[in-house]
């Protein structure tokens, strides 16, 4: 019985949808760039509720933390490949 007990919690467990968002490497940066134009324009646009505001704020937050992210790797990335190519000069 108690493997019947464990069971269904475990599938319980597993069958919760994940509302969380995408971890930041997850996510693309174009698609980053695209989700925080909408959030923009929903609430220049349209009127939003408080409650609603608060977690657009918060989510556009997370992906322009991303997007300087993914720039700040980039930049690096690109500092050591010119490195590497005038060491190799």
């Amino acid at each position: 019985m108690s493997a019947e007990t464990v069971e269904p919690s475990e599938s319980s467990e597993s069958s919760e949808p994940s509302d969380a968002p995408p971890k930041p490497e997850a996510l693309r940066y174009g698609d980053a760039i695209e989700e925080l134009r909408e959030i923009l324009q929903g609430i220049e646009n349209e009127g939003v509720d408080l409650d609603e505001l608060s977690v657009k704020v918060e989510r556009a937050a997370f992906l322009i933390r991303t997007c300087r992210t993914r720039i700040q790797d980039t930049e690096l990335k690109v500092q050591r490949v010119l490195e590497e190519l005038e060491e190799e000069a």
